[in-house]
């Protein structure tokens, strides 16, 4: 009987230890596949996740609609379904690709990538593969969200990866790669139905094209771009303006087996990274795919000068976030 308690205790010692601690990736509910995380806590005080929605064993990335995740202590995530599709767009009906969202006049904007054609790897001359970003809005961070113009906010130039940042002023900047391979960035238009201005190139320094979604953030007076360098490492970048120039600060996490996409948000005083993982698919039908994207989560910090700690990939993630906030609750504020 004495082994028998023993053993069950351990079994329930080590179920609390799961649960607790080994969150990466982060559990949504479903077996739903996500990817491109774009963190933010709006008014209400809740944590949101806007991803990606890969198919299961899908052979490329077809998409078709994005989601929506809340959670008040990174523990347990309520999953709110989709917030748009690309069928209910005009102008599109693929590529439902990295989206982000800001909030501005007391609204929740989405701005989204999405395209038609196809894409030949192969054969790359042959592709007929078209993509603009849009712009949805709604009353409610979870949506229904609606395509506000019909049309992408450009036909041209190119345009992926859309990144909306709105600064203290209330002016709203939105960044996005694939303009020369390279980033850029164009201020909305205060109804945010447009845009105003002209391009801005970014300059980074000289530093390798960039081909993955970008992030900005805005720390105390100090603005940052930060990136999967060549699709991978995530890189990071500061300016005393939201139009740079950028200097280069280092890496934050290395490349692992696939891309990257990532966003970076404070919550209840502590500093989060969302990213995605390549890992391998328990199916063994999925032959198209042996890895497939899920998002996770880790805890970020910064040093005395501003600069941001390397990050490296765990199994733990942020699973002792209810607790951490209250161990940080009892520290002396520091300036």
């Amino acid at each position: 009987m004495i082994a028998f308690l023993r053993t069950g205790l351990v079994t329930i010692s080590l179920s609390l230890c799961v649960h607790t601690h080994a969150q990466n990736p982060l559990d949504f509910g479903s077996n739903i596949l996500t990817a491109d995380p774009s963190g933010h806590v709006w008014p209400d005080g809740k944590m949101y996740l806007y991803t990606s929605h890969d198919q299961d064993c899908q052979p490329d990335f077809f998409m078709k609609d994005w989601h929506v995740f809340s959670s008040s202590d990174l523990v347990k995530w309520q999953d709110h379904g989709a917030v748009l599709s690309v069928d209910q767009l005009k102008w599109a009906d693929n590529f439902a690709w990295a989206p982000d969202a800001a909030y501005k006049n007391g609204k929740y904007y989405f701005v989204f990538p999405a395209g038609t054609g196809f894409k030949d790897r192969k054969n790359p001359e042959k592709s007929t593969k078209w993509m603009g970003i849009g712009i949805a809005e709604s009353t409610s961070p979870t949506g229904p969200f609606k395509d506000m113009i019909g049309k992408p906010l450009w036909r041209e130039p190119y345009a992926n990866d859309p990144s909306m940042f709105v600064d203290d002023d209330g002016k709203a900047y939105l960044y996005f790669h694939g303009k020369d391979f390279d980033y850029h960035v164009i201020e909305m238009a205060d109804d945010m139905r447009s845009t105003r201005g002209d391009f801005v190139k970014m300059d980074m320094g000289g530093y390798e094209p960039k081909m993955e979604g970008p992030w900005i953030f805005k720390r105390g007076d100090i603005y940052y771009f930060t990136m999967p360098e060549k699709n991978r490492i995530l890189s990071y970048y500061t300016a005393n303006s939201p139009k740079g120039p950028w200097k280069y600060r280092g890496v934050i996490m290395e490349e692992e087996n696939g891309n990257n996409h990532h966003s970076i948000v404070e919550y209840k005083g502590q500093w989060l990274l969302f990213y995605h993982r390549w890992l391998p698919t328990p199916d063994s039908d999925c032959t198209t795919r042996k890895k497939q994207r899920h998002v996770t989560a880790e805890y970020l910090y910064f040093n005395a000068d501003g600069t941001i700690k390397p990050i490296k990939r765990s199994e733990a993630g942020v699973g002792d976030f209810p607790q951490k906030i209250k161990q940080n609750a009892k520290k002396p504020l520091t300036p």
